[in-house]
């Protein structure tokens, strides 16, 4: 692990760090129990970048823009949006903050967070935010704003028409790539030709930095970078930070006929939750006990979110227009 100490960080923020990124880890592993009882109908997973979510979390600030994508539970959670909301939004329900119950789960949406409502087609969410940027130059504030993708999406032309634009523009900008080596089933070796994503940042004319994202503190070293690049008017940034995708693409995918099976088996020592929490053991800075105390209140928290989710309303067949366009007009004739 970098050095905390270093970029300023204390064993206060460490501590805090696992705090979320086991928060993430819970919440996922109960929407997949979900899923497979049958209770909600999808599951796109974050296992194994919470490490680089929550890293990237920690240098963001009040006001700063977000356009996250579709894995970035811990993220938006860290953000904001808390358990209820992510429970609310898997079950289809009406108090679902992300679109009321009609976008599938993993469709981030906050407006009082500054999370972009996320769309289906990948790569959108790159204009979005490099928009957002653009006012918040134009109005002189001192925040960022800021995407994620997977290196699959680096590849539509969504990213590159978004980034020739920031670096064009000097933006207060910076885009995240959430590396995990897979596009669904396609190995990163038939993505892309170059060594490093980040590499790309030279020909936008923007910093790019490539990082272990399976490593919190370097994760938050090289955004809060990045963002005081962008505060001092230096320009957008586009961050590669190399996870591992603990699991299927998502819970409509079965990864063992395309990932070799010693891969598979590998994964467990990649895990960045175990990586992180073994370097606090050693540092002497948690131990089992904290553990076990934090273990169990994040399995109140998840079992509460569930149980209120369970138990929340349906949209009604009334409010199927709400938010779409002007409310009720189809309905209305």
């Amino acid at each position: 692990m970098f050095d905390y100490k270093s970029v300023g960080l204390n064993e206060d923020d460490l501590k805090a760090m696992f705090k979320w990124m086991d928060l993430g880890r819970k919440l996922d592993e109960r929407l997949w129990l979900l899923n497979r009882a049958g209770k909600i109908p999808f599951v796109i997973s974050c296992q194994g970048q919470e490490a680089a979510q929550i890293g990237m979390a920690f240098a963001m600030r009040e006001g700063d823009i977000s356009a996250p994508y579709y894995r970035d539970l811990a993220l938006v959670t860290y953000l904001g949006m808390t358990p209820l909301d992510t429970m609310l939004s898997a079950f289809g329900k009406r108090d679902d903050i992300n679109s009321g119950g009609k976008q599938m789960p993993a469709h981030f949406s906050n407006k009082k967070l500054g999370i972009l409502s996320q769309s289906s087609p990948v790569g959108t969410q790159v204009l979005q935010g490099v928009g957002a940027a653009l006012s918040l130059k134009m109005d002189k504030k001192q925040n960022i704003a800021m995407c994620t993708l997977g290196e699959g999406t680096s590849n539509q032309g969504d990213f590159h028409e978004g980034l020739n634009f920031a670096g064009v523009h000097k933006l207060p900008f910076i885009c995240v790539i959430e590396n995990n080596k897979y596009a669904i089933s396609v190995p990163d070796s038939l993505q892309y030709g170059a060594e490093k994503l980040s590499d790309r940042a030279i020909g936008y004319g923007i910093h790019g930095e490539h990082v272990d994202g399976n490593d919190p503190i370097a994760m938050y070293k090289v955004m809060k970078e990045a963002r005081d690049r962008a505060l001092n008017g230096d320009g957008s940034t586009l961050i590669e930070a190399m996870c591992t995708r603990m699991t299927a693409h998502s819970s409509d995918d079965d990864d063992s006929g395309y990932r070799p099976q010693e891969e598979r088996e590998g994964l467990k020592s990649e895990d960045c939750n175990v990586k992180f929490k073994s370097f606090l053991l050693s540092e002497n800075i948690i131990d089992d006990e904290w553990l076990a105390q934090i273990e169990q209140e994040h399995k109140e928290i998840v079992n509460q979110a569930t149980k209120e989710a369970e138990k929340a309303p349906y949209p009604s067949p009334e409010e199927t227009y709400n938010y779409v366009y002007e409310e009720g007009s189809f309905l209305n004739g």
